[in-house]
């Protein structure tokens, strides 16, 4: 037995390799590995793609919006220092901040910019965001109490056209009554420093200030927007932030990550399996083009067959003599799209850098997309997955040639021979 498998697997692998006057149905073959290789390296480097912008968006978003925030009923909070404390007291909780929130109109000379102003306190905001540590110019801690100083995104500073020393006019919407009418309040601050995340949506929209000049400009006294949280565990955070808030006692309104951010990773996850059975279907057109090449096999190798039948080879026999042979395009070609996937999902990053910098192209543009880099993650198991979809279709693609062969009938096919 052991030696018919090993004749059977022969003369499938002369029938790929084949030099005779038949190299067409050589080059078909080459032709079905190059399709199956191409679609599987293809389908590997799009889900490492899909998987490089879900983490870079999840990283990205928890290091500016925490992992939780517990806010007061009307948008103020007071006893905040002491929620801060009751939160920062739960093991759970690996950092607690209080910040404000609110909307402000930046102006430098003749340009203007809607953005968010977010009050912090910078030694405790170091516990619940990464800001300090996407800091371009300048450092969190410059911020002081009352020297009214500014952080902006990359983005926004260079639309104002500031630099570090500059002062920037903050107009909030609330106002001051007066008998020439309502008056805007403003307040010049210094800029002290500028951080980028690599999200325009928080480059070009996004100022922090200090939570004490936050509090005089928006006249909160004592009182604060809310206490954002930071967890150990964030998949837990709704479940840490619900009991925080419930043993804490007083009304307040919590929100996580998972409810602010819900909308992005759903499409994430809706377009990695549109994008997956799409491409899947490019794998199985490749996959069946073993189909065509083995019937051509088939077609030019009547006369072998009817030889081999004569000589006591049985109708499996020769069904395992095609699907060796569809199972090997299937399996070089597999291995080859899974080699050239890995080789180009690993290094995306620096051949997409290098495309750039030749071509003076950007594949991704930050005012139009959420993340102006084109991250790539290879997981393992999409590779797994990929990889035995492929070689189950080429496996599935050499069950009718193979029937097929095994059906001639010796006369017929030797009668004109």
């Amino acid at each position: 037995m052991i030696m018919a498998y090993r004749f059977e697997y022969w003369i499938g692998k002369r029938y790929v390799s084949s030099r005779s006057k038949n190299s067409f149905v050589s080059l078909i073959s080459v032709i079905s590995m190059l399709g199956i290789a191409i679609a599987v390296s293809v389908l590997i480097v799009v889900l490492s793609v899909v998987n490089g912008f879900e983490r870079e968006l999840k990283d990205r978003l928890l290091a500016m919006s925490s992992h939780a925030s517990i806010e007061g009923i009307e948008g103020q909070l007071g006893n905040w220092d002491e929620l801060t404390d009751f939160a920062a007291n739960d093991p759970r909780v690996v950092g607690a901040a209080p910040y404000i929130s609110g909307q402000a109109l930046l102006i430098f000379g003749e340009a203007l910019s809607g953005a968010e102003l977010r009050g912090i306190d910078p030694v405790q905001e170091v516990g619940v965001s990464g800001v300090a540590d996407l800091m371009t110019q300048g450092d969190l801690s410059d911020m002081r109490s009352g020297e009214f100083s500014i952080v902006l995104g990359v983005e926004l500073a260079s639309h104002l056209n500031v630099g570090i020393g500059d002062k920037v006019t903050v107009t909030i919407p609330a106002g001051m009554v007066t008998p020439a009418g309502i008056v805007p309040r403003t307040k010049r601050f210094t800029v002290s420093g500028t951080y980028r995340v690599g999200m325009y949506e928080y480059d070009r929209r996004l100022a922090f200030i200090h939570l004490d000049d936050a509090q005089k400009l928006y006249r909160r006294k004592d009182s604060v927007t809310g206490v954002r949280l930071a967890v150990g565990d964030i998949f837990e955070a709704p479940q840490i932030v619900r009991e925080v808030a419930v043993n804490y006692g007083q009304y307040v309104l919590i929100t996580d990550w998972t409810k602010r951010n819900v909308n992005f990773f759903k499409s994430i996850q809706i377009t990695k399996s549109i994008l997956f059975v799409i491409l899947l279907l490019v794998v199985a057109v490749a996959a069946f083009n073993i189909v065509s090449t083995l019937v051509m096999v088939v077609k030019d190798k009547q006369a072998d067959i009817a030889i081999l039948r004569t000589i006591g080879a049985r109708p499996g026999d020769v069904i395992r003599i095609f699907m060796t042979q569809g199972t090997i395009i299937g399996v070089v070609g597999t291995l080859c799209g899974v080699g050239l996937g890995v080789l180009l999902a690993t290094n995306l990053e620096s051949i997409v850098g290098f495309v750039e910098s030749v071509f003076g192209i950007k594949f991704l543009a930050a005012d139009v997309y959420f993340i102006s880099d084109l991250p790539s993650e290879l997981r393992i198991g999409d590779v797994i997955r990929i990889s035995s979809i492929a070689l189950a279709l080429a496996l599935i693609s050499t069950l009718y040639p193979a029937w097929m062969a095994a059906r001639t009938a010796p006369a017929e096919a030797l009668r004109y021979e």
